[in-house]
């Protein structure tokens, strides 16, 4: 990487815009950046630091970049830094401009600018530049990228800061490691050692969870199996305890065999038992009931003697009536002759009641006679009353076409007077469509006004209240300004009078025999003294804070200020200038315009609707009065054709109905008279067979009772029984005999009669055993079951923690593993003697390298005295990796860098700088670094050492580099040509180049 130029404007001291020539600056290989304390020579650096990575060097950053703006800068004037470099073989320009706090255009307060980055390379074949990118990320990636650096390793390789290597060489390991650190970028090691730190607490976690759950199950075997089981006194993640837990699981489960094995032994004796005293007390059961079962067959027997008489009178009985049964089907005809002969006669009776005088004594083929020739002049009255009954559809059809045409009529009078009012109902819907249309057209233009009209009345309530903010916000800041500008003023007037009384502060520091800080003498023979009045640092740094706090404030008030401005410029110009209270009145007005007009508009649907209905009822009406005049037309003729046929029907009915009111009514007439001499004929017939079939009965029911043994039919039919009382004989009958047979077989058999002869049964005795022997083979059936479920879950569990341990220990022996790696990475471990991490195992292998790199320019600086060299040895009780130690080759020994020399000091941490800067250039891929800035510390060298010091650094030029030394020290002047000075005053720093060919601006 090598420098061209730098451009800043308004940046830091610089109030005006200065340029910086490194082409020139660099053909001297060796050039001296000087001025007084204060005026910016640091600046510089960091300008080049911005304008690469968008942010200066450690503590200098804070903020968003506000901070970088000069106050010596003129308001109008934005603060930018633009530089151009070399790198990888490509020319490229860097312009950022950081974000700026400018005033308004328009109106009072300021308003906030973006930041801007700008990247152009330089095309060689056309000769101009080209555009690369604007985003910020993009520019930064690519220059990361190109230089192969991030901003830190910068800061420490190419801007060698002040007094940071001092106090690297003399830190202590753990200052040191995280300086190299951030430089070889090592996170990555120590993310190994975290996550395999966490791989350990998660699966030392793990383990524990599966030994927790081991020991839950051990916890319930030793529940099942009581005093058979003793657990492990040992805790989850112990070794040993999944051993213990299944050994002594094994234990516990032959155990519970052994119980089962007894159980099954008791149980079979206590049902062997039971089986004996069940089979006893059956057989007591079943002497108890032969012995009952004989005693009351011997009652029954007795109680069936004593009725004995009554059953031989019930045999009687059932046998007179078995005899009776015979002449039943006989009597049955009787009764049926006789009622058929009585129903018979009143039929007939009734049957001559109705008939004339002249008949009712006529026999049955009298009335036969007279019903037949009823009949005949009925037959002749047929066609007379098909035509009554056409005359009557003839009247039905001529008075329905009277009311056809009086409906018609209706019909054409309505139609008409409906259709003459059509113009004038069709122009009033039309008109109602129309209006209804422009209603809705109106609606739509309204409703996009609404929205418009709420913004402008909300912006303008906005407008009023921002108004008023910004009235207090400017007098905030009026009031902030003005107490910066005072303490601005102060700060200046005590800074300038500490300025002049400096020396005397510097003396105050002087130590004889101790170089002097400014020009290195160790003698001091005239050391200033402090006047009355005198200003010190802190003083001034009150001051300076007193400052800070007020230009924070009125950054802060004005900041507050631009945006109550810009949010009440927004408001403005949407708003307009109309007062809110008129915005108001415009939008209620337009809302109820637009009501109006919605509700108007919404009547379009219906008025379209009852305009179509409109003109289908016209349709309707003038085919209704179409089809009304054709029916009219048809009407006449099959009116004229129904009044002939009506004449001619008429004619003929008069002939045939003779003096009956018509021929229905006389041949209804005929018809009753045919049905009365017909039934009254039937009936005589029936009284006639049915007086015949009644004396038959008689001879033949005398003949049936004779034939059974009775003398009259009466006596047979005083002996007959009803099926209940047959029923009712039979059962008694029936019962006796089936009772007698069971007692008589009870009695003749073998084991009753014998159980009879023994002693009575003892079933209480033989039920008490026998519970007894029950309630012993349930204990035992409950204590094999519980022997049985004991083995059982004792099984599952074991099988259970068999598997969690076959499932844990692929985890337990990664844990072992990681367990082993972790602790070797973290130092911990036994087998790490120097307890070094792994992060700092692999800084110490940079730090060599680093060492051996700075010893190559140390032994130069130092005559050939001394070397450096990386120790890895252990401090005390703590971790051994990051010391850093010098050999002395005048006395042979090594001792620590802290016992070096303010001097010495100084060229060991430049020669360490530069050794880091070459290790870490490396590291980054081999990108050439071709400009080079040491900042301070060349005061505390004597004459000869500071030449061997500038020898040293003069040799980078045959590397073709150039080296910027930023220093104060008066002797550097006389001895390095090339020089960039800065020169302050109030009105900010200005940079001046001497000794050079080149240009500055």
């Amino acid at each position: 990487m090598r420098l061209h130029r730098l451009d800043v404007t308004a940046f830091g001291p610089f109030g005006g815009s200065q340029s910086v020539d490194f082409d020139a600056l660099s053909a001297a290989g060796l050039f001296l950046l000087h001025g007084p304390t204060g005026a910016g020579k640091t600046s510089v650096l960091d300008a080049v630091c911005y304008a690469l990575y968008g942010a200066v060097p450690g503590a200098r950053q804070s903020g968003q970049g506000l901070t970088l703006r000069s106050d010596h800068a003129d308001p109008a004037t934005r603060t930018e830094v633009r530089l151009e470099l070399t790198v990888a073989g490509r020319r490229l320009e860097i312009t950022r401009q950081p974000p700026w706090e400018r005033p308004k255009k328009r109106g009072a307060g300021t308003t906030l600018d973006k930041a801007q980055t700008w990247l152009r390379e330089y095309d060689a074949p056309s000769g101009a530049w080209k555009d690369l990118s604007r985003s910020h990320q993009e520019i930064g990636e690519e220059v990361t990228q190109l230089l192969g650096m991030s901003r830190e390793q910068f800061c420490q390789v190419v801007l060698l800061p002040q007094g940071d290597f001092a106090r690297f060489l003399r830190a202590d390991a753990g200052a040191r490691g995280q300086l190299l650190g951030r430089l070889f970028d090592t996170q990555r090691f120590a993310d190994v050692e975290k996550r395999l730190a966490e791989r350990r607490r998660t699966t030392e976690a793990q383990v524990r969870d599966g030994d927790s759950a081991l020991l839950a199950d051990a916890h319930r075997m030793q529940q099942e199996a009581g005093e058979a089981m003793e657990l492990p006194d040992l805790d989850p993640g112990e070794p040993g305890l999944a051993a213990a837990v299944l050994a002594a699981a094994a234990v516990a489960r032959s155990t519970a065999r052994e119980r089962l094995t007894v159980a099954h032994c008791r149980l079979t004796a206590a049902e062997s038992a039971q089986f004996a005293a069940d089979r006893a007390l059956a057989g007591a059961r079943e002497l108890a009931r032969l012995q009952a079962r004989f005693a009351q067959a011997r009652q029954r027997a007795v109680r069936l003697e004593e009725r004995a008489g009554d059953h031989r009178t019930a045999q009687a009985r059932m046998e007179r009536a078995r005899k009776a049964e015979a002449v039943a089907p006989a009597l049955e005809l009787r009764e049926a002759a006789e009622a058929g002969h009585r129903a018979a006669a009143a039929a007939e009776t009734r049957a001559r009641a109705l008939l004339p005088e002249s008949l009712a004594g006529a026999g049955a083929a009298g009335l036969a006679s007279a019903a037949r020739r009823a009949a005949e002049e009925l037959g002749g009255l047929e066609s007379a009353r098909r035509a009554e009954r056409r005359l009557a559809d003839v009247v039905d059809e001529r008075d329905r076409l009277d009311r056809q045409e009086r409906d018609d009529e209706d019909v054409r009078r309505e139609a008409g007077s409906w259709l003459a009012d059509w113009d004038a109902t069709r122009a009033g819907l039309q008109s109602r469509v129309d209006s209804a249309q422009e209603a809705a057209t109106r609606a739509e233009q309204l409703a996009v006004q609404r929205e418009p009209a709420r913004r402008r009345l909300e912006a303008a309530r906005l407008r009023d209240e921002l108004g008023r903010d910004a009235d207090e916000a400017r007098r905030m800041a009026l009031a902030a300004a003005e107490r910066a500008v005072e303490a601005r003023t102060h700060w200046l007037d005590l800074k300038e009078q500490r300025l002049n009384g400096i020396a005397a502060e510097l003396a105050a520091e002087l130590t004889e025999g101790e170089p002097c800080a400014v020009c290195g003498a160790t003698e001091h023979p005239a050391p200033a003294e402090k006047f009355a009045g005198h200003v010190d640092r802190e003083a001034e740094e009150r001051a300076l804070a007193a400052l800070q706090r007020a230009e924070a404030e009125r950054a802060r008030d004005e900041r507050r200020l631009g945006t109550v401005r810009e949010a009440l410029a927004a408001a403005t110009a949407e708003a307009g200038d109309l007062p809110t209270a008129q915005l108001a009145s415009q939008a209620d007005e337009l809302e109820r315009e637009y009501g109006h007009a919605r509700r108007a508009g919404s009547a379009l649907h219906a008025a379209h609707e009852e305009l179509r209905l409109a003109e289908q009822e016209r349709e309707r009406r003038l085919a209704e009065r179409q089809q009304a005049e054709v029916r009219a037309a048809a009407r006449l003729t099959r009116r004229d054709g129904l009044d002939a046929e009506q004449a001619s029907l008429e004619a003929e009915l008069a002939q045939a109905r003779g003096s009956a009111a018509s021929v229905s009514a006389r041949a209804a007439e005929l018809e009753r008279q045919v049905a009365l001499l017909t039934d009254a004929a039937d009936t005589a017939r029936a009284a006639e067979d049915a007086a015949r079939h009644l004396k038959d009965t008689d001879a033949r029911l005398a003949d049936a009772a004779y034939r059974a043994g009775f003398d009259t039919p009466q006596a047979a039919a005083a002996a007959l029984l009803d099926d209940t009382a047959h029923r009712e004989l039979q059962r008694r009958l029936d019962e006796w005999q089936s009772e007698e047979a069971a007692a008589r077989a009870v009695l003749a058999e073998a084991d009753t009669a014998a159980a009879a002869q023994q002693p009575p049964a003892d079933l209480d005795a033989a039920e008490r055993t026998a519970a007894l022997a029950a309630q012993r083979l349930r204990d035992a059936a409950s204590a094999r079951d519980r022997a049985a479920r004991c083995c059982a879950e004792l099984d599952r569990l074991s099988a259970r923690a068999t598997a969690g341990v076959r499932r844990l220990t692929p985890l337990r022996e990664e844990y072992e593993r990681v367990a082993r790696l972790a602790g070797l990475t973290a130092g911990t471990s036994a087998d790490n003697e120097r307890r070094m991490r792994l992060e700092s195992y692999v800084l110490a292998a940079r730090l060599e390298q680093v060492a051996a790199a700075a010893t190559v320019r140390l032994r130069r600086m130092s005559s050939g005295r001394y070397t450096l060299v990386h120790s890895d040895d252990r401090t005390g009780r703590g971790r051994s990796g990051l010391g850093l130690h010098v050999v002395d080759a005048w006395t042979g020994r090594e001792r620590d860098t802290a016992t070096l020399s303010g001097g010495e000091t100084f060229f060991a941490s430049l020669a360490l700088a530069l050794g880091l800067a070459d290790v870490v250039t490396d590291e980054a891929g081999g990108v050439r670094l071709d400009t080079l800035f040491i900042d301070e510390g060349f005061g505390s060298l004597d004459d000869q050492t500071l030449d061997e010091v500038l020898d040293v650094l003069d040799s980078l030029r045959e590397r073709d580099r150039s080296v910027g030394i930023v220093s104060h020290v008066p002797d550097l002047r006389r001895r390095i040509h090339a020089q960039l000075e800065v020169v302050k005053g109030r009105s900010g720093s200005a940079l001046r180049l001497r000794g050079v060919q080149g240009l500055l601006r």
